[in-house]
Order: structure tokens, then C-alpha cells, then sequence
């Protein structure tokens, strides 16, 4: 038996799937702030809450590559 193929590492996809995480993280939240009257706070708020998000993003993609 073969073990499983590693999966390869794109940096490229990696900052994809960030800047998607945190765009739609700011997405919501200027929605949010928009609703609530106020659209610019609304957005630095989900773009503060979506970094994290997004970097936990980037590891469940990429948790398998570094092990």
C-alpha cells in the first residue's frame, strides 16, 4: 500500500483563501453596520473579527502539509 499523496502547498491559493475570508468578513460586517447606521465602523469591525478567521481558514486548507 502507497501512503496518500501529499497535498501541495500554493501560496497563491493560500492568500486566496485569506483575502476571501476577510472580504466576506468585511462584507458582513459593513452589512451589519450599514443596518445599524454606521457603515465605516461596521466594516473595521469585521475586518478586525475576520483576520483571525482567516488565518484559521488558511490552516484547515493547509493543515495537512506541514505534518
Amino acid at each position: 500500500m502507497e501512503p496518500p499523496a501529499r497535498s501541495s502547498f500554493s501560496p497563491a491559493g493560500a492568500g486566496g483563501v485569506l483575502v476571501g475570508a476577510t472580504a466576506t468578513g468585511v462584507g458582513i460586517g459593513a452589512l451589519i453596520g450599514w443596518a445599524a447606521g454606521a457603515l465605516g465602523i461596521g466594516a473595521l469591525i469585521g475586518a478586525i473579527l475576520s483576520l483571525p478567521a482567516g488565518v484559521f481558514a488558511v490552516y484547515r486548507r493547509y493543515r495537512g502539509y506541514f505534518t
